[in-house]
């Protein structure tokens, strides 16, 4: 829990409670285009990171100074929990995760093994432990949403189209409902082990969920995901559920649970919020891209943003997905104090 006096304004937005000034965090904050971690990452790769709990949570925090955002993001992967549970991979620069041996039939998703997230996951939750220790900001923990999970199982690494992904919904339900089931339980298991560590918040990543229709998301995911956030509901921690491309699946994307929901850029703030309702909070949802612009730009598109939630209760000030690795941290403080500057009550 967050200790008293320190900076809840997350929290707070998160329960669609009034805040002293919007709350600003971003995607992939500890990334790439943070001059401190680049110098960490010139000699430890990215699960080395991730694996070693005092040098995740430094990198952590880094956002947090650097840019005055209102909360942090335990850095790891979420490909992590699945290496635990029997998956290989690696982590190829420029395309992400690629998995040796991909999900092809009943025999190979059976092969997952059950998850124990406290003994196999200890580092994550050691560096929470270590993170809050020193935070004066909420700590967001996370996983990956079983569709997006089982997107990279299948197809073995990033792709656009996830043709073997749904071609496998479509013609072997029996292997898709294991796997999805498989995954439910283990990220369902793998939140309430970081909630347990001290996370204030937890967001679940169902970031390729938009390559489906309303009807495959309803059928094929949405019971997978509200297991996830039912299960977590107990834990009275917010729950924000994420996507991108998702503009057609909100009604379900609600339906399936959350007290805040993430969009991007492809659909106006406040049609979605309508859409949504205005018993749960909202979080987004500026072009990543336009942080490589000039500041003016930046400046016009987030004031678009602030003026379409109107400062209704409940708006996280995001990106519509991650950092990108270009951006420049300048740019990204501006746009912090901009928001809370435009915001403050």
């Amino acid at each position: 829990m967050l200790k008293q006096g320190l900076n809840d304004r997350l929290i707070r937005a998160c329960r669609c409670q009034p805040v002293d000034a919007t709350p600003v965090w971003f995607m992939r904050q500890a990334g790439r285009f943070l001059p401190e971690y680049r110098k960490i990452r010139e000699k430890y790769d990215i699960i080395s990171i991730c694996k070693n709990p005092e040098l995740s949570a430094q990198v952590t925090m880094l956002p947090v100074t650097a840019l005055g955002v209102d909360a942090a993001i335990i850095f790891a992967d979420i490909m992590i929990p699945l290496e635990a549970m029997g998956v290989g991979f690696e982590i190829k620069e420029g395309l992400g995760p690629v998995v040796t041996s991909p999900i092809v039939n009943l025999e190979s998703a059976n092969s997952l093994t059950e998850l124990n997230a406290k003994s196999e996951l200890f580092f994550v939750l050691e560096a929470i432990r270590l993170a809050k220790r020193t935070l004066e900001v909420p700590l967001i923990g996370f996983s990956g949403a079983p569709f997006t999970l089982a997107s990279y199982l299948i197809e073995g690494k990033p792709t656009r189209d996830f043709i073997k992904t749904k071609a496998m919904m479509y013609r072997e339900p029996k292997v898709w409902y294991l796997l999805m089931d498989k995954l439910a339980t283990a990220m369902g298991a793998y939140l309430r082990a970081q909630v347990e560590a001290g996370v204030d918040v937890v967001q679940l990543f169902d970031s390729w969920a938009g390559c489906l229709s309303p009807q495959d998301y309803h059928q094929y995911v949405l019971p997978y995901s509200q297991q996830i956030l039912k299960n977590l509901e107990s834990t009275g921690v917010p729950r924000i559920h994420f996507g991108t491309g998702t503009s057609t699946l909100l009604e379900e994307m609600k339906q399936a649970g959350g007290d805040v929901f993430g969009v991007d850029w492809r659909i106006p703030i406040d049609v979605a919020w309508e859409r949504l309702g205005y018993d749960v909070g909202i979080q987004g949802n500026l072009d990543p891209v336009v942080l490589l612009a000039d500041f003016e730009l930046a400046k016009s598109q987030t004031r678009e943003i602030l003026e379409r939630t109107k400062g209704r209760p409940g708006h996280i000030f995001n990106l519509g997905h991650g950092m990108l690795p270009d951006t420049p941290p300048e740019r990204a403080a501006e746009i912090v104090k901009f928001v809370h500057d435009a915001t403050r009550n």
